[in-house]
């Protein structure tokens, strides 16, 4: 995106335009933690709250304290000098340990470093778009090392090996290198240049109106927030952006993560981010703060084409399986939207005098009551947009947009494993977005357990067959699969995600060739229509 372009179907954004409010925040180094500074009284610990989903870590752009004593030993081991360590995390509930051997079989024979490298990298041949990107890592006594690079996938491997993570984050690329950052004679020439566009989508944010689970538990019947969440977004930034590569990604336990791995996307300012994140933002405001949806008709092109796309969702969902608006205080709230105060207090009526009425029944009474009142003073135009609001309300994603707007915010690395849940975080289709069943998502044990079935059941061609994704060479089939080793991955069912991811990233990169070859070739033209001098 150009610094001349604009949002779709919106204002111009000039460099020095204000951002949106809701957005309002200031630059930070790289070294302190991420944090928009609003203009109400937010406390900073509160802005990342559950950013990334895991109750048992808090956020990830996490400030460099003194280390403490215990850290200094941890240095010692992981042959890092203290001041890369962040001080010991408050964990909060404990989950169940997977247990280190555990981890350790899991990174030797299963993680595809050699597409997370591809993917980061945006090639093969190894470039800074990999050397300087920054990785941090949560070890296993639950210390937080930053500012780790690699300049292969080779080195990332060993290092991930050696150290055992119980799981790891991405940050942005800087300009330099950000093992080298201490070296330098002014801090500001460390900086981050460029970083995937991120989303994040989590089910706690809607706990205040699904009925199934609350806080970190979740069933089919909620995981549809998600769906519905992803497909909005997945299409906006498509549509009206011209974004062509997202990869979403299931957290591990509660939700999704959107990688905008794009080069426009890739480039964009703190600015341009926030903005994006503003112009996807409807729903505004937590759970206390009364009607969180406050539009202006007509509706912008992005509004009306994601009603359209919610509506079904809402009468499954919100009317059916979470049956929303069945107890009191539902029905009271959704009392609060209705515009004419004389068919509100018939509906009220109406309701109180039979309390099990279902969500989808009353939901009808709204406008069988306003029809048997004969419409006797009542905007019906008035009435139509509440109804639209609501069904924004209770359906639009729910984005938690701090995680959008800054480049050095780090998230969760595709396919580690949730330590809570023991499940990888695997890449979600979007074109298959209605099929995915986060509970079916493969854990790490069940994993380790498929690879054992299978050497036992092939026991004469299974030897040294230890390979992590992406060992081998690609692309064989027929003859060649039965003459080659069989990888890992393709003995689980961690494959079809492997697969994808696969995919994915050789799409990314066959544009990112062809994007380097074009800007050669108008170089090329400038420089034979140049005079030399």
């Amino acid at each position: 995106m150009s610094d001349d372009e604009v949002l779709p179907d919106a204002p111009a954004i000039s460099e020095n335009a204000e951002a949106p409010k809701a957005q309002d925040g200031n630059a930070h180094d790289p070294n302190e933690r991420t944090a928009a500074q609003g203009t109400s009284n937010v406390k900073l610990e509160d802005l990342f709250k559950d950013d990334d989903d895991d109750d048992e870590y808090p956020f990830s752009s996490a400030t460099e304290p003194a280390s403490h004593g215990s850290q200094s030993e941890n240095a010692d081991h992981t042959g890092r000098s203290s001041a890369d360590i962040v001080g010991d995390r408050n964990p909060g509930p404990q989950p169940a340990k997977i247990d280190m051997e555990t981890m350790y079989a899991f990174y030797q024979r299963l993680f595809p470093f050699k597409y997370l490298f591809q993917w980061l990298n945006h090639g093969i041949k190894p470039s800074v778009d990999f050397g300087n990107r920054e990785f941090a890592f949560t070890l296993q006594n639950d210390a937080y090392l930053r500012y780790q690079s690699y300049p292969t996938a080779e080195g990332l491997r060993k290092d991930i090996l050696r150290l055992n993570p119980s799981r790891f984050e991405i940050g942005p690329v800087y300009s330099t290198n950000p093992r080298d950052r201490k070296s330098l004679r002014k801090s500001s020439a460390f900086r981050p240049v460029s970083k995937e566009l991120v989303f994040d989508i989590d089910l706690t944010d809607y706990d205040d109106i699904r009925t199934c689970c609350e806080k970190a538990n979740i069933c089919p019947k909620c995981w549809a927030f998600v769906t519905m969440a992803i497909k909005v977004i997945d299409r906006a930034l498509r549509d009206d952006f011209g974004f062509e590569h997202i990869l979403w990604v299931y957290s591990g336990r509660r939700g999704a993560h959107a990688w905008v791995c794009d080069q426009r996307a890739r480039n964009l300012t703190d600015e341009r981010r926030k903005a994006i994140a503003g112009y996807l933002e409807v729903v505004r405001g937590g759970a206390q703060s009364g009607k969180r949806v406050n539009l202006k008709r007509p509706l912008h092109p992005h509004v009306e084409r994601s009603r359209n796309i919610l509506i079904p969702y809402f009468r499954s969902t919100i009317l059916n399986n979470q049956d929303t608006f069945s107890s009191s205080d539902q029905a009271a709230r959704l009392l609060q939207f209705i515009p004419d105060k004389s068919l509100k207090d018939a509906l009220q009526k109406k309701w109180e005098s039979a309390p099990s009425r279902g969500s989808s029944s009353k939901w009808s009474d709204i406008d069988d009551v306003a029809k048997a009142s004969g419409n006797q003073g009542l905007d019906t135009k008035a009435l139509l947009e509440a109804k639209e609001d609501i069904i924004l309300e209770y359906t639009y994603p729910r984005l938690d947009a701090e995680v959008s707007k800054k480049l050095i915010h780090l998230l969760k690395s595709p396919f580690v494993v949730h330590p809570g849940t023991g499940r990888v975080c695997v890449p979600i289709d979007v074109k298959r977005v209605e099929q995915f069943n986060p509970l079916e998502v493969p854990t790490v044990a069940e994993l380790l357990d498929e690879i054992n079935a299978w050497d036992m059941e092939h026991r004469p061609e299974a030897t040294d067959t230890k390979m992590s994704a992406g060992d081998e060479d690609d692309g064989a089939d027929g003859d060649d699969m039965k003459k080659r080793r069989l990888q890992d991955y393709e003995k689980t069912k961690l494959r079809p995600y492997i697969d994808y991811f696969r995919t994915f990233v050789a799409s990314l990169n066959r544009d990112e060739r062809a994007s380097g070859k074009r800007e050669r070739e108008e170089d090329g033209a400038g420089e034979q229509g140049s005079m030399d001098f």
